[in-house]
This record gives C-alpha cells, structure tokens and sequence, in this order.
C-alpha cells in the first residue's frame, strides 16, 4: 500500500486542474516554533564559477559545526540569517567543484552581495581504482548499508518550502512557507514523514489565468516523498533494480569527497512508464549524496492519466518534462535529508483555439536547521496530507517582520517582480495560536 501511494504522489506530482474559481483561504495549523527577538546578521552572495563566473545553482551554504544550512536559487544567489554572535566558517559546496571555507567576520554585511568563487575539484585516481567499478555491485552495497549510514533516531527539522506555478513566462501563482518537519527514522518503515505549517504567504492569479486554474496537490509533503532512501521503493530496491539497467558514467566531487555516478534506465523490455536518472554515491560510505531523475513520458495517453486528476472537457494537457532531485548532507557519520526540488511542465491544448499554453509548477524544499532533542511527532490534524492543496491552506502573506529572522530560499529575479507587484494587492497577515 506504501509502494502506491508514494509511486502516485511522485509519478504525478499531484497535480489537479479545474476550471476557474475563486480559491479559498483556510488558516493554516500554528505553533510557537524558537522564535527569538535576538539580533540577526545578514549575509547576502552569489556563487559563480571561478573561471566562466557563471552561476551555480543549487549550491550548499553551511555554517561548520552547525545545523544550519541553506541553498542557492536559480541566479546562484543565496541569504543567510545568523545570529548575531554567531561566529566560526561558512562552507560552501557544489558538485565538482572544491569546497570553500571563509570566516563569517570576512562575509560583508551591510547589504552587499558577497560573490564566492569555487574552483573545479580533480578526481585523486587512487580512489577510483580501489572500490568495485561494477553498478550493481555499487548498489547493493547502498542498499545493505541504508541502517548504517542515515539516522536511526527521529529529527525535529526546520524548512523553507516554495511552491510556484508558471503561465508561459509568467508566475501566476507564489506561496512558500516556513515548516516544521518530522523526520521519523530511516529503520522504521511504519513511521511516516509528516510536516506542518508553522507560517506561509501566499497569492494567486499574478496574471490572468484564461478560464483553468492550475492547482498543485500534496505541497511539501509531496517533496518529502522524494526522499528516495525512505522511499527506496521507486528504484533502489533489489526487486525493482531489476527493472533497470545500469552503468557507471563518472566521479565527482561533492563536499570535497568523491561519489560515483551512476546512470539508470528504464528496460526496454518494460513497458510500464518508470524513471531514468543518475544516483550519486559516496566512495567511502555508499550513501546516495544525492538522486536526479525524471518520469518517462514515452507514453503519453499513459502519463496524462498519472499526471491530472481532472480538467475542463474541450482541454487536453500533456506532460512535456519531469525534474526530480534530491540531496542528502553528512554529519558526524550519517547522512540526512537537506534539499528536494519538483518540476514539472505541460503543454495545454483547447478545441477551437489556434496556440498552445505551457505550464510549469515547481516545488522546492530546503532543510535550514535540525535537531534530534525532544523530539515529538505531531497529531495528524495539524500536518499536511498529500491530499491537501497548499496554497489553500496557508494564509495570505505574512507579516515581513516575521521573515526577517528565518533562512528562505532568496527568490531569483523574475519571482521577485512577481512578489513585488503582488505586495500592493494583498493584505499581510500573521496568524498565531
């Protein structure tokens, strides 16, 4: 039963489409989370490639001996809030390249963006040849040490969700959320993930919609699933390696350590829609450090039925692309949860009309802080089901002064515009219990 319903909430990335209405606000469940009147820092930058000073996106930014952390959007830009007698390195990462350590006193932090060079990490060849260079044998090696390398304790985290919708080029749906999130230990397959809002913004129909309303279901419970180490169901176990083929493609560097690449593919003698991506491994351990993949969308008739849920007769919507990624961050010897990003796009066809409308929603969950002490899972009332529509149950934008001393995901410029027009047409709010 497990297996379904995380092979539907991925596969489709729970997306519904209706015709268009007015979307009702619901209060979203609230919680007294750390919050602190203590003076914060910020640390504003950009992480580029050293020799082509293109930007890296997805980059890791971690303050060292912490659990605090944060990621890069899509321009390379990222803002960290510490506190403000937070003192020690940030540590910034990226796949293939070398780590970079700098003192927190050297970040400027007076508004100016802080621009961080990293420079592309060489493979040592002695850590190629001693390690088995067969797949398969890789990946039973993950998957006899999945106890071994990821926690076998439940953590209390600390998440930054953003969900998007794109008309074309045009946002026409924003909301994100501070959330906190109960990460039930990885050995213990009867102890489900939950996570629950503890405040959110939100606005719709930044342009014009024609007559659909794009509405994504599951919100961050759904990138929660993409945890494919909880949820190995998908393509790492042995019974379902067995539908894939594999190949090892490469090494790479992450965090200054080396992973094998390792890509896999749907076998043709499959006719079930599955994925196709890359895994990368750590030498070392055999923990995933990280997945990327995508849904294969070949069948097309076959897709659509996973994808929507409902439409408007007179409309046929066809998946065009699927972007999956997950990333995993190793303390103190195990291996947890960090980031998880979903898009996906479609092409909408109308009877009568001459063009087509693409659509892309995306979701996107970064892990900005954890803790193992005094955790408690909260009752099933207060967390999101995969059932849920997120953007119906956070309320309409929260007070700035809220977001002021919380670690998000920095908008990229286009977002921005978006929210910046939106400001004068909604009213902010802060519910509290």
């Amino acid at each position: 039963m497990k297996t379904k319903v995380i092979f539907t909430a991925i596969v489709s990335a729970l997306l519904l489409i209706v015709t268009a209405g007015d979307m009702p606000v619901l209060a979203a469940p609230a919680k007294s989370v750390k919050e602190s009147p203590q003076q914060v820092i910020t640390i504003r930058g950009r992480i580029v490639d050293a020799e082509t000073n293109q930007p890296l996106v997805f980059a890791g930014i971690t303050v060292q001996g912490s659990n605090i952390s944060t990621v890069t959007n899509l321009d390379g830009e990222f803002t960290l809030k510490l506190p403000g007698t937070e003192t020690g390195n940030l540590e910034f990462s990226f796949i293939g390249y070398k780590n970079r350590v700098m003192a927190i006193e050297e970040m400027k932090t007076n508004g100016q963006r802080n621009i961080i060079r990293l420079e592309t990490a060489l493979i040592p060849i002695r850590e190629v040849v001693v390690k088995p260079l067969v797949p398969e044998e890789i990946i039973e090696q993950v998957i006899r040490r999945f106890d071994e390398n990821y926690p076998g304790v439940a953590n209390d985290m600390t998440g930054f969700y953003r969900e998007t919708i794109r008309k074309n080029r045009s946002y026409i749906s924003i909301g994100e959320a501070l959330v906190e999130i109960f990460k039930a230990p990885y050995q213990n397959s009867l102890r489900w993930d939950a996570v629950r809002i503890y405040k959110g913004r939100k606005s719709n129909d930044v342009e014009k919609m024609d007559t659909v309303l794009f509405k994504l279901q599951g919100g961050p419970t759904t990138t929660l699933y993409l945890d494919v180490v909880k949820n190995p169901e998908m393509f790492l176990t042995r019974e379902a390696l067995t539908q894939y083929d594999l190949e090892l493609s490469n090494i790479a560097m992450i965090d200054d350590r080396s992973n094998y690449v390792i890509n896999f593919y749907q076998k043709p003698s499959i006719t079930t829609p599955l994925y196709q991506g890359r895994l990368f491994i750590d030498i070392e351990t055999y923990a995933v450090a990280q997945a990327e993949f995508a849904f294969n969308l070949e069948n097309k008739e076959l897709a659509t039925s996973m994808f929507i849920r409902k439409k408007p007769v007179g409309m046929q919507v066809t998946p065009e692309l699927t972007s999956y990624l997950v990333r995993f961050r190793e303390q103190d010897g195990k291996w947890y949860f960090n980031h998880s990003r979903a898009e996906v796009k479609f092409k909408v066809d109308w009877k009568k009309k001459l063009f087509n409308t693409n659509y892309t929603t995306m979701s996107e969950l970064a892990i900005t802080d954890r803790t193992e002490e005094d955790v408690v899972r909260f009752s099933n009332k207060e967390r999101i089901k995969p059932t849920d529509f997120f953007t119906e149950e956070v309320s309409a934008f929260a007070d700035p002064d809220f977001w002021g001393d919380y670690n998000v995901i920095e908008p990229d410029q286009s977002i921005e515009t978006a929210i910046r027009r939106l400001s004068r047409k909604v009213k902010f709010s802060d519910r509290k219990e």
